[in-house]
């Protein structure tokens, strides 16, 4: 264990003088506090190295809780996986992030952390779609990995949890530790006496194996002394918060209240004042969590892959000045503080950096480091060959909605035996068969590890969802918790890089519950992990239902989500060629170059949002030209194209088609050259937009957008009526692009029960609403320019 200790003592220094040195020697530019939590930091010192150093192999994967990614960035500082540049930028443009980031951070983050909570449930997800990857022909051969959390003890606050908990119960969880920094502090106070026993019957009643580990070696060495039965019997009647102002006050008072509470009994009496005050200090502070002999040999004896919840007691800031304090979670040490502090752990002054500082024999010590298993294959991104996309037509109905149709296309894909076919993976809240999953689940069946039989089908009573379990199955059935959706979205979407396996993962939502999952979607999208989110039904179009299931902001969601192209098409020929593209977008890794037609960065690739419905539309006809095909991809197209004296443009997304149609035949019975714009994609046009003027800004005069150029022949005075079934600011901005006068007509208040035409009028979406605003408006603009 000698290593092991030098270790956590190198990552103890390394961290937190990263730490003071963002906060008191870099140069200050901001008058903000840098930050960097060293007292979160030291609480888990101990259990990251034996971790990494001693229990890890390199097929596990970590999230490491936010407030622990100084430690984190020391490990890898330590092993040369990081260089000292960024160590000294630590949260600093360039420098190492705040939280850990697969996207952000060049070490080996396996996932990101920084939304509490989601990094503790993301390990279960990752654990099942590990299963599901070696349950396949394709899959197997990797050995199998746990899937580890560290956890702060406060953020099992986090309601999604205990959603994960159930989940993982539901599906056999296995291969997953989640490790509590069980410190008892939260961010503004201490953590209510008893919760744990409540915790930990819940994890319990779920399956898991609870470990805890509250004594580190010297506490236990001292147990076996006469009188030590005594002094533990003390340290586990002590109040948390009492247990915090005592290790922050030091031995001397230890002493004061150990001796006060347990009068002169003889062997404890001698028990304590066989010990300095400093050794008393060392005792009392030697808790399971802080003891890295103790975690090592803790983490050693699990020899299962059921999931084990340890419970590894803890001291917020052990090792430092600030151990202890309940202000501590945000405090940093005073200069003064951090130099004597520096004088305790024998770093000489000038070799703060130096990553074997305080060794004796650095050569010796080194050849230790290259022999730790974790770190043997180097870095453990993992990559997996392109799968090629078949050619996805459309379902050939004259009337069908959008919904409809992309079951219908999915149903396709599971008739045949395509590559992609057999990568998809499909997943869903508890509504499966209401967002027309249910020919693709009843042909590719829904998965577990052991086969499960349909008793309907077994007792031959008739039903239109065969619900068959078995290895080979291809849907995951998840309960009414949208954050697992998300959650287990991420996982599978990271598949390729964490099990060298490409999966496409698809999930379906009810649309206005997408909001449900905000959370774990951003953090998803943050992880780069690539999966299709199909929301469905949508918007006040799914009118019986009322406004508790119509969406209204879900468009703004998808304009401004980072790492998530959303797509709301109104006919099902845009949605094939939509889906065709997803998913080769799914698998792109290229560099972020604008695209100079649209000024969009598609070769980077991204996750794809679809906005369905359920209304049953009347189609176009077969369409092959070019410019629909491309500009359902880019975001929008001319369905009827205006011409050179045009005075009214109707621009619609969504299943607002026939109204905008419609609308554009009315207004054509007074205006000239009327051109409807079929938006599929605000989110895209947007985004080249604003892409291609920042080129401009920076000296590209040529750059211009695919909106840019849809436009270009508009006359000055044209206006614009959009109209989506969603939030009107979504296409509000169009008029924007060429200063054309707009008008928006959409949804901004909650909607309520009744039908499609009563709803279109209520909010203004009908045929009559839109032309109105084209003959009257336009009226007026024409009267202004010509008058």
């Amino acid at each position: 264990m000698t290593d092991l200790k030098t270790v956590e003592q190198r990552l103890l220094w390394l961290s937190h003088w990263m730490i003071h040195h963002a906060n008191h020697i870099r140069p200050k530019v901001d008058a903000i506090k840098t930050g960097g939590h060293q007292a979160s930091s030291a609480s888990m010192v101990s259990i990251l190295t034996a971790l990494y150093f001693s229990a890890l192999r390199p097929q596990d994967r970590v999230a490491v809780k936010p407030h622990a990614a100084p430690v984190f960035h020391a490990i890898q500082y330590l092993m040369g996986n990081l260089d000292r540049a960024r160590m000294e930028g630590f949260r600093g443009f360039g420098g190492v992030q705040s939280y850990p980031s697969r996207t952000k951070d060049v070490d080996d983050v396996d996932f990101s952390t920084g939304s509490v909570g989601l990094g503790v449930a993301m390990t279960s997800f990752a654990s099942l779609i590990q299963d599901y990857v070696t349950a396949k022909p394709w899959g197997q051969g990797r050995a199998l990995g746990r899937m580890v959390a560290l956890v702060g003890d406060a953020e099992l606050d986090e309601g999604n949890v205990y959603e994960a908990l159930q989940e993982g119960w539901k599906n056999g969880l296995r291969n997953c530790w989640w490790i509590i920094d069980y410190n008892r502090q939260s961010l503004d106070g201490i953590v209510r006496e008893g919760l744990f026993a409540r915790i930990e019957a819940i994890f319990t009643a779920f399956g898991w194996d609870v470990v805890r580990v509250k004594y580190g070696a010297l506490q236990r060495a001292a147990f076996a002394e006469p009188g030590g039965a005594a002094l533990r019997d003390w340290i586990d009647r002590c109040p948390n918060a009492h247990y915090s102002v005592l290790t922050f006050m030091g031995g001397a008072v230890w002493r004061k209240r150990l001796l006060d509470d347990l009068g002169d009994q003889g062997d404890v009496t001698r028990l304590i004042d066989a010990r300095t005050d400093a050794e008393l200090a060392a005792l009392m502070e030697n808790l399971g969590g802080n003891c890295v002999e103790t975690m090592a040999a803790t983490f050693a004896a699990i020899d299962h892959d059921r999931p084990v919840c340890f419970l590894a007691y803890t001291i917020k800031g052990w090792g430092t000045p600030i151990a202890g304090h309940k202000d501590n979670h945000g405090g940093l040490m005073t200069q003064a503080q951090f130099e004597a502090w520096q004088d305790h752990m024998g770093v000489p002054k000038g070799q703060e950096w130096d990553r074997l500082a305080t060794i004796a024999d650095p050569a010796a010590f080194q050849n230790w480091l290259d022999r730790v298993p974790f770190f043997a294959q180097g870095l453990r991104r993992f990559h997996d060959h392109a799968i090629p996309v078949p050619k996805i037509a459309p379902p050939t109905d004259r009337v069908i909605s959008t919904q409809m149709a992309f079951g219908k296309i999915l149903d396709d894909l599971a008739r045949g035996d395509s590559p992609l076919a057999a990568r998809i993976v499909t997943t869903s809240p508890d509504v499966t068969g209401t967002t027309s999953l249910g020919p693709w689940v009843n042909r590719r069946k829904l998965f577990a590890r052991t086969a499960q039989a349909d008793a309907f089908i077994e007792h031959r009573i008739p039903s239109t969802a065969r619900w068959e379990f078995a290895p080979e199955g291809q849907h995951i059935e998840l309960g009414i918790a949208e954050m697992n959706l998300f959650l287990l979205l991420g996982a599978a979407g990271l598949s390729h890089s964490l099990f060298g396996k490409r999966l496409f993962p698809i999930g379906t939502v009810y649309d206005p519950f997408v909001h449900r999952g905000l959370d774990a979607l951003n953090y998803a999208c943050y992880q780069d992990a690539r999966f299709i989110i199909v929301g469905t039904p949508s918007g006040v179009t799914l009118a019986p239902e009322g406004g508790a299931h119509q969406s209204i902001g879900t468009p703004l969601t998808g304009l401004s989500q980072d790492g998530l192209a959303a797509f709301e098409p109104a006919f099902a020929d845009e949605l094939a060629v939509i889906l065709e593209w997803a998913f080769d977008y799914l698998q792109r890794d290229g560099k972020g170059d604008a695209d100079e037609r649209t000024w969009l960065r598609d070769e980077t690739g991204g996750s794809v949002y679809l906005r369905l419905t359920t209304n049953p539309l009347e189609q176009p006809g077969k369409r092959h030209d070019d410019a629909f095909r491309q500009g359902s991809i880019d975001g929008a197209y001319w369905l009827r194209k205006p011409g050179p004296n045009s005075d009214v443009v109707i621009a619609y997304q969504g299943a607002v088609a026939p109204e905008a149609i419609a609308a554009a035949g009315i207004i054509g019975e007074h205006r000239r050259d009327v051109g409807v714009l079929a938006v599929t994609s605000a989110d895209r046009l947007n985004a080249g937009w604003t892409a291609a003027q920042r080129a401009r800004a920076r000296g590209n005069a040529a750059a211009r957008s695919h909106v840019e150029t849809l436009f270009a022949d508009l006359p000055r005075d044209c206006l614009i009526v959009t109209v989506i079934d969603g939030h009107p600011a979504t296409l509000a901005w169009l008029g924007s692009v060429a200063g054309h006068k707009t008008v928006s007509h959409g949804v901004e208040h909650f909607g309520q029960t009744g039908t499609i035409g009563e709803l279109y009028r209520h909010f203004g979406l009908d045929r009559q609403a839109l032309a109105r605003s084209g003959l009257e408006l336009s009226a007026g603009s024409r009267r202004v320019t010509r008058g």
